[in-house]
C-alpha cells in the first residue's frame, strides 16, 4: 500500500474534529435508540430514522431525493401480492443528496452507507456510525467547490433478508445507475467504524490473511477486490496523508469471506469501482448482529479520526487530475 500508516501517539482533536466528535455521537444515539433496530421488525423507529436523515441532510442546506421502491415484491418477484400479507405493498427508500461537480459533472463519486440494522440489534457500530459519517461529510462537504459530482447515499435493506438479494437497497441504486449509463467513477462505502482495541489478539482475519496483518484491532481497514485496486490504492494515499489513526489496506479476491458483504458489492456487480471502509466488523467487533450492539461501544474519538480522513479522501478524489 502507498505512503506509511499513522503510528505513535495521536495529537488532540482539532477545532473541526471537537464538532464531528459531538455530532456523531448525537447521530449514533438518536439512531441506535431502538432495541430492535432500525428494519421492518421496528417499523416506528425505522421510519424515524429514516426521517431524521433527511431532517440532517436538509439542515445542512441540501435537496433530498429518495429512490422508493418495494422490497418485499422485489425479494418475492413471483407471488402473487393480492393473495397474501398486505406487508408486500411496504415501501422503503435510499436517501440521497448531490453535489454538482463543477468541471466534471458527468464523474462521479458516490459514498454511502446503510441505515438499517439486523432485527434485535439497536445497530450503533453496524451502522449508525457509517450513516453518521455520512450526515458529517455532507455537512463538511457543503459549499465546496468540486469538480467532480460527489452523491451521499443512504442505502436501505442492506441486512438480512434483503442482504445480496435483488431486494438489497444499494443493488437497487446500483442497478439504476448502470441503467442510466451512469459514469461512477469510485464508491466508497462506510461499513462498522467505531470499534477500535489495543488489545493482543482482538483482530481476526479469514484465513491465511492473519500472517500478514496486525493482531491489534487498533486500525481502520480499506478493503477492495482488483478491479478496484486503483480506487483504494488512491484513497489509503490520501487518508495516510492526512488522518491520525493506523490504516491498513488490501486488494483481495472477492470469494475471501467477508470482502463483499456490505454495499460496495452492488456495485461491483455493476462493473463498477469500489471500496468498503470499515473496522472489519465480524473479524473485531464482538457485539456484531447482537443486542449489545449500543452507542456506549463505540470509540468516539477514533471514529472522529477516520470521518475526518475521509471527508479529505472525497474532497481530494473529487478535485484531483486523474
Amino acid at each position: 500500500m502507498p505512503h506509511v500508516s499513522f503510528k505513535g501517539e495521536a495529537p488532540p482533536l482539532n477545532t473541526v474534529e471537537r464538532d464531528i466528535f459531538q455530532n456523531v455521537k448525537s447521530h449514533v444515539r438518536f439512531l441506535a435508540s431502538d432495541l430492535q433496530g432500525r428494519n421492518h421488525h421496528s417499523n416506528n423507529h425505522f421510519a424515524s430514522s429514516k426521517n431524521y436523515i433527511i431532517n440532517q441532510f436538509q439542515a445542512y442546506g441540501y435537496s433530498v431525493s429518495l429512490q422508493e421502491y418495494q422490497p418485499f415484491t422485489k425479494l418475492y418477484p413471483d407471488i402473487d401480492t393480492k393473495r397474501i400479507t398486505q406487508s408486500l405493498d411496504e415501501t422503503d427508500a435510499n436517501i440521497e443528496i448531490e453535489l454538482l461537480g463543477k468541471e466534471k459533472p458527468e464523474e462521479i463519486i458516490i459514498v454511502g452507507a446503510h441505515y438499517d440494522s439486523i432485527g434485535g440489534s439497536p445497530g450503533a457500530n453496524d451502522n449508525a456510525s457509517g450513516v453518521a459519517a455520512i450526515l458529517e461529510i455532507a455537512r463538511l462537504l457543503h459549499g465546496l467547490t468540486l469538480s467532480r459530482t460527489v452523491i451521499l447515499v443512504a442505502f436501505v435493506n442492506e441486512e438480512p433478508p434483503f442482504f445480496k438479494t435483488e431486494a438489497m437497497g444499494s443493488l437497487v441504486y446500483a442497478n439504476r445507475s448502470a441503467v442510466r449509463g451512469e459514469q461512477i467513477v469510485g464508491m466508497i462505502a462506510l461499513e462498522t467504524i467505531g470499534y477500535f482495541s489495543e488489545v493482543p489478539g482482538s483482530q481476526h482475519y479469514p484465513q491465511p490473511l492473519r500472517f500478514f496483518y496486525p493482531n491489534k484491532g487498533n486500525f481502520i481497514g480499506f478493503v477492495g477486490h482488483f478491479s478496484s485496486s486503483q480506487l483504494l490504492r488512491q484513497a489509503i494515499d490520501i487518508f495516510r496523508k492526512k488522518a491520525t489513526i493506523p490504516s491498513e489496506g488490501a486488494i483481495l479476491p472477492a470469494f475471501i469471506p467477508g470482502v463483499d458483504w456490505s454495499d460496495h458489492g452492488s456495485f461491483w456487480k455493476n462493473d463498477y469501482p469500489a471500496i468498503m471502509i470499515t473496522d472489519t466488523a465480524p473479524y473485531r467487533y464482538p457485539y456484531y448482529h447482537r443486542a449489545q450492539d449500543t452507542p456506549d461501544k463505540i470509540d468516539y474519538e477514533k471514529m472522529t479520526r477516520v470521518i475526518s480522513g475521509v471527508q479529505k479522501i472525497v474532497e481530494v478524489l473529487a478535485n484531483n487530475d486523474q
